[in-house]
């Protein structure tokens, strides 16, 4: 499993769309366009198929956890 399968399946658990994405990513100030992003979720033999690279899923992820728990304000939990 590669990190494109990762992003489509959890793009389809949580019911997201391509703005949604946008959104999420625009949450940790890394910008995609929607034709960009549509192009990781070809399927791998599609000639505008893009490979997801580990900074965006990764991107993804940390803005995903801000979209989900909202932003933490430097404190500790003790």
């Amino acid at each position: 499993m590669d990190n494109n399968d990762v992003f489509k399946k959890l793009r389809v658990a949580l019911h997201l769309r391509d703005d949604e994405i946008v959104d999420i990513l625009k949450l940790v100030d890394y910008e995609i366009t929607k034709t960009e992003l549509s192009a990781v979720f070809r399927k791998d033999d599609h000639p505008n198929y893009k490979p997801c690279g580990d900074q965006l899923l990764r991107n993804f992820l940390n803005g995903l956890i801000i979209h989900l728990r909202g932003k933490q304000d430097g404190k500790s939990i003790e």
